[in-house]
């Protein structure tokens, strides 16, 4: 048996519909820069950077001399009661590099378990302190912050998490400010709007409501949607205003991704908790965080017995050789200056767009850095989506990867979220393979659905 005959009767991979990979398998044996290889030796773009975490490409000697170092002394050991030594300095570089607010650091092992233990530091910080009626979360509509139950909670993508209603607490959800889908398509008025209404919210049952979640200027899987200047700010000033702890998810924008280190500095905002990950590590190993406010961890700082201790952890925490390799990753993003590449290299990857914009069922570009999303519409005048069932921005992925790219789409949005490490060149050969597959995919899908639709 094959490995791809074993991947189909072993393996049951995440976000997959394994029907749809029975007949379009990929196993992928090595990469190198920015391209990965599969096992019969075809190479592709990592144009979504392994899931929006890669930084500097594929065998970075940097990042692979700091694993290797780090293996000659120790590989793991806990941070239950106790610590190790590169936990210990990526810490102290981490909080130099965060927001003002944030002085602390909570190790976890990936994006969702980082928000998760914000909801419960959030939610146990009231309690701590006396505020026992404060037990609510608000999330912002089309939100997503991770798989386990409690970031589900906080979570509003029905495709995603309509099925597990049952299982998750009760919270309140208000308006993304969603500048396409807006009938005035007047970013202002759209984000006034959204702020009143959530200020209408907090008045009403702030009392009751321990945190705010909301991913950092850029909702990633419910459509790359850039949220409009100003929202992100004016979320902040609501939360201090109505005394509700601010969770600012920072998961895929975090770590150079739009062109600053954290999203949150586009706008000068300081989080109450915020929540990183995925390019901690240049997306090599799984390490995430959790930042939080001395004032937060003060309520947590007791005797035992007074049962004010954060009760949470996992078997992996605070690990040595990722801390090594984030602790690399930082010195390189010093070294090569990567925030500054990424907002130089947007503007490039920007008037490259231009000619995608262009295509006849290109509705939207959106993007943040290197954070971009291409909306594709069955009507571009009436913004008219193709049907469900079409499934045009997954046809086209397909046809990149037939082209020699590999992306994943989020609904009708095709994601591009390329390694920060991208060379102009490389960007503009990526933006023109995905240029031809969505021309020739979506035409082709318009016309099945003119034909169909009679």
């Amino acid at each position: 048996m094959d490995l791809i005959e074993k991947s189909k009767k072993y393996l049951w991979l995440p976000f997959t519909q394994m029907k749809d990979y029975d007949s379009d398998p990929l196993i992928i044996e090595s990469g190198k820069g920015i391209k990965v290889k599969d096992v019969h030796g075809k190479e592709y773009f990592d144009a979504f950077s392994s899931v929006w975490l890669n930084v500097h490409g594929h065998r970075k000697k940097e990042l692979d001399d700091a694993v290797r170092e780090q293996l000659q002394k120790i590989s793991h050991s806990t941070l239950l009661g106790m610590t190790n030594v590169p936990a210990t300095e990526l810490a102290e570089e981490l909080v130099k590099i965060a927001p003002r607010s944030l002085s602390r650091v909570f190790y976890s092992d990936s994006g969702a378990e980082a928000v998760e233990i914000a909801v419960k530091m959030a939610y146990q910080y009231w309690q701590n302190i006396g505020e026992k009626d404060k037990q609510k979360f608000v999330s912002i509509k089309n939100g997503y912050h991770g798989d386990t139950i409690g970031a589900v909670s906080v979570g509003a993508i029905d495709i995603f998490h309509k099925v597990y209603g049952p299982l998750m607490f009760e919270g309140f959800k208000t308006a993304v400010p969603h500048v396409y889908r807006y009938p005035e398509n007047d970013p202002e008025k759209c984000r006034d709007e959204a702020l009143e209404t959530l200020e209408n919210l907090l008045k009403e049952y702030h009392k009751e409501i321990a945190g705010l979640t909301i991913e950092s200027m850029v909702q990633g899987a419910g459509g790359m949607i850039v949220l409009p200047e100003g929202y992100l700010s004016g979320v902040r000033e609501l939360c201090s205003k109505y005394d509700v702890l601010m969770i600012v998810d920072e998961v895929a924008t975090g770590f150079g991704r739009t062109g600053k280190m954290f999203a949150c500095e586009h706008e000068g905002v300081e989080p109450d908790l915020m929540a990183a990950g995925k390019g901690i590590t240049g997306g090599y190993l799984p390490i995430a965080i959790t930042y939080t406010t001395e004032k937060i961890y003060e309520a947590f700082y007791d005797e035992y017995t007074n049962l004010k201790t954060f009760f949470h952890g996992h078997s992996y925490t605070g690990n040595q050789l990722g801390c090594a390799a984030a602790l690399a990753n930082l010195k390189l993003f010093e070294k090569e200056q990567i925030n500054q590449q990424v907002a130089r290299k947007a503007e490039y990857l920007q008037e490259l767009f231009e000619d995608i914009l262009d295509l006849s069922h290109v509705g939207d570009i959106r993007q943040l850095g290197f954070m971009c999303g291409i909306e594709l519409v069955y009507d571009k005048k009436t913004k008219e989506p193709f049907p469900f069932e079409s499934r045009a921005a997954y046809k086209a992925s397909l046809k990149m990867r037939e082209l020699g790219l590999l992306t994943r789409p989020t609904g009708d949005v095709v994601v591009f979220m390329p390694p920060l490490a991208s060379t102009e060149a490389e960007l503009k050969e990526m933006v023109q393979i995905m240029k031809q597959a969505i021309n020739s995919v979506t035409i082709e899908e318009a016309l099945h659905v003119a034909a169909t639709s009679y």
